[in-house]
């Protein structure tokens, strides 16, 4: 079968990559890839820009399934596009996607359907947020509405703070309109955890548990980011916890999705945090996570494309996801000023003597040389036996590779 991969991080390579790996696949198609998708295995880029072209090359080339990487496409509709035309695609729906979409959606949604989750308020006007400030309590949490590429989380320690992100977000515009309308939330004292899972509609079945690391420098200092590395599984996710997860979490959710009829066949990844007081949760994402996937799928024994066949079919109930007993590492590589502004095209060294597997994310090929094209450059994956492994071998690969301005923390996987 053909398929068709839309997105061009380290997500969509890890996709791809794994994609490559069942025998049910003779070809993939990247749209637009990136430089690591170029050399994978029966890959070929492609430049496709709208929903339009995605449908007219779907069809011309007879893609037996098409799997969406980032949100953005899923919240423009390009599922419920697909679908008119008969075409087999792996996604939620439009309406189902405005659990990413929208912080206040899926707020409301959670407070309707009972999942358990900090308690918050919605704004859509400037002057009401700041007079707001004066009720909270600190730390408080300020979040863009909108999509704002994995940034639009703000954790303000006092009302200074919170001014200045509502200043920035709402008057400021630093989202480009994903900020007019804004959630203050309660902060919740915790550890975070990923937990991506895959859903008919009438099951939800969770992967492996991780931990992502988005602050920039060690020790979570510094701004957020769209992810700095994972380590798979979360050490923090015990089997109490993730029973209470299934209970008050994943649970409601999907009695919600039934509920509310979402069409929802995709991926849901639930951003949650483990508190003294219980498990919350703190956000939906309608895909996989980045750089989660590159983790997760390195541990996964079964063959991915046949579990998002099972997916649209209908038939996850009494599907068994087998995974790998170890634990994987993952180290991103960024540019110099991510993530704010950085400088991009310096060639990228030494990926041939890391032993590991290496996911592009923003590179691109140019003339036969890898050079760097956005601000996560790549991740390094290892895989031990136990975390203590795993950390070493990512960090003893990661120090082969050299650009100008590289820079990746220290601190991954490190327990505290």
């Amino acid at each position: 079968m053909k398929v068709l991969v839309v997105g061009s991080g380290g997500r969509e390579h890890a996709i791809a990559w794994k994609a490559a790996q069942s025998p049910l696949v003779s070809r993939i198609y990247c749209a637009p890839g990136n430089g690591g998708t170029k050399s994978e295995e029966r890959c070929q880029n492609i430049q496709l820009e709208t929903i339009e072209k995605f449908i007219e090359f779907a069809k011309k080339e007879k893609i037996d399934l098409t799997i969406v990487g980032p949100e953005t496409p899923l919240v423009d509709g390009i599922v419920d596009e697909f679908k008119k035309n008969n075409l087999k695609i792996f996604g939620p729906s439009k309406r189902a996607a405005e659990l990413e979409g929208s912080k206040s959606f899926s707020k409301d949604f959670m407070k309707k359907y009972g999942i358990k989750t900090a308690e918050y308020e919605v704004f859509t006007n400037a002057k009401d947020a700041l007079e707001y400030l004066n009720t909270c309590s600190y730390p408080t949490v300020v979040k863009a509405d909108g999509l704002a590429a994995g940034k639009g989380v703000v954790i303000c320690q006092d009302e200074e703070e919170a001014r200045n992100a509502i200043t920035e977000i709402m008057i400021e515009d630093i989202f480009s309109g994903a900020g007019r309308k804004i959630v203050v939330e309660e902060f919740l004292d915790g550890v975070e955890a990923s937990i991506l899972s895959i859903t008919d509609g009438k099951t939800i079945i969770p992967f492996i548990s991780s931990k992502d690391h988005k602050q920039i420098f060690d020790d979570d200092k510094g701004p957020n980011t769209g992810g700095m590395g994972v380590v798979v599984p979360n050490f923090y996710c015990t089997e109490e916890i993730m029973e209470s997860f299934k209970r008050d979490i994943l649970g409601p959710t999907l009695v919600g999705i039934r509920e509310e009829n979402m069409d929802y066949v995709g991926t849901i990844f639930f951003g949650i945090m483990i508190t003294k007081k219980g498990v919350y949760l703190l956000e939906y994402n309608v895909r996989m996570g980045d750089p989660e996937t590159q983790g997760v799928l390195s541990l996964m024994e079964s063959d991915y494309i046949d579990l998002i066949l099972q997916a649209i079919d209908g038939k996850l109930e009494n599907y068994n996801i087998e995974w790998k007993s170890a634990h994987a590492c993952c180290v991103t590589a960024v540019s110099k000023g991510y993530p704010g502004k950085y400088e991009k095209g310096y060639e990228i060294n030494g990926i041939e003597k890391v032993n590991y597997k290496v996911f592009i994310a923003g590179a691109e090929d140019k003339d036969g040389k890898l050079v760097t094209a956005g601000g996560r450059v790549l991740n390094v994956v290892a895989i031990g036996k136990n975390l203590e492994e795993a950390r070493e071998k990512a960090y003893k690969g990661i120090e082969n590779i050299s650009f100008e301005g590289i820079y990746y923390r220290r601190d991954i996987g490190k327990m505290r």
